[in-house]
Formats: C-alpha cells, structure tokens, sequence
C-alpha cells in the first residue's frame, strides 16, 4: 500500500471535544450558570409558593436551649401636647374677616364647631358682643354647652376652655396682647392653633416658634 506523505485535514466541526496539553481533560463549552433560586422566587410560568403556615402547637419544636434575645429598645414617645401652627399673614385690619374664612373651611373640611374656639386680641367679634349683651352667665353657659363655635376675646382666655381647634385673630394694634394671649391660646388647642394677623408680631409672641 503506497504511503500517504500529507495527512488528511480533518474539518473542525468533526474533531472532538478538544483537549487541555496541561490536563488532558476535556473542556466543555461554558454556559452561563443561574443563580440560587430561593423557595420563594417562582419558576416561570408557575406561581410561587403561599406564605408558610405555623405548625400546629403539638408538632412546634421546643429548641433545648433557645438562643438569648436581645431587649427590645423602648420606640421614642410622640410628643401629642403640642399643637400644630399654622400662620395667616393678614392685617390687623382684616384678621378678624382671615379667621372667619378659617372657621369656614374647618366646617367645610368636617371639623364640629364644638371643637372651634376663636379669640380676638383687638374688637371683639360681632356674636360675642351681642351674646354678652344678655348677660355673663348666659354668654359663658354656651361655651359649656360646647355645641358651636365659640367666640371669646382674648383677654378672657384664662376662662375659656381647651378646644381640639383655637383661633386667633390679632386684630388689636397693642403688641403686648397678642404676646399675652398667644402662649396661652396655644396651651388651650389641643391639635391646632390657627393664628391670624401680622406675622413678625406673632412670631415674635411665640419666640419665632411659628
């Protein structure tokens, strides 16, 4: 049989797996490896797993020696004795018609107007001067009844009692009223305090604290 001087090519495609020279293992094509697969990461097209149920009380496992918990950290108390402020610039000219339009949109926002008490630092407010015309014990027996809003002029407020809302109108010229009345209107409102008039004045009554 005649030899062969050149040795045939064989195509790559049908050579076999190739060989490594160090190892002489075959090294397979790399694929991409998934990741873990939690218990609760559904396969496609199947849903996951429902949440886990405790096991019955008899089959729970009491553990011999339970691991110590830490304590638990006390959660920071909210401080609910302080009101929330809120500030409506107006003149002292228009105070009073500024916490009128307030009064408004909290009986509009569903707000009872028992919970609405409204002092005046300056002229008193219409109805009050036309209830007291009746009388003192008429005048403060409606705010016992605590079935409207009440109207008090504010250096009455050591009479007038907590209210969930208090407005303030500072339509009185006299800086040192509405630094009267401010601090103690604001210990009367148990979740809001409404104040309305010159801002520089008031904030300067509630040591800027507006």
């Amino acid at each position: 049989m005649p030899l062969i001087s050149e040795e045939p090519q064989i195509p790559e495609s049908a050579q076999g797996p190739r060989v490594t020279p160090a190892t002489g293992r075959t090294a397979p094509t790399p694929r991409p490896v998934p990741g873990p697969r939690s218990a609760a990461t559904p396969r496609p097209g199947r849903p996951g797993p429902g949440p886990a149920r405790p096991a019955p009380p008899a089959q729970r496992a009491h553990p011999a020696h339970p691991a110590p918990t830490a304590p638990a950290r006390p959660q920071p108390t909210e401080n609910r004795s302080a009101p929330q402020v809120q500030l409506i610039p107006a003149p002292v000219a228009g105070a009073l018609d500024a916490a009128e339009e307030a009064v408004d949109l909290l009986l509009e926002s569903g707000r009872a107007p028992g919970d609405i008490l409204v002092l005046t630092t300056g002229e008193q407010h219409p109805w009050a001067v036309h209830e007291l015309s009746f009388g003192e014990a008429a005048y403060w027996a409606q705010q016992d009844a605590g079935d409207d809003v009440f109207f008090a002029d504010a250096s009455a407020v050591d009479r007038a009692k907590p209210r969930p809302v208090v407005v303030v109108a500072a339509n009185g010229d006299a800086g040192d009223a509405v630094a009267r009345a401010l601090p103690v209107a604001r210990d009367r409102a148990a979740a809001l305090l409404i104040v309305c008039g010159d801002p520089q004045t008031i904030n300067s009554a509630l040591g800027a604290g507006v």
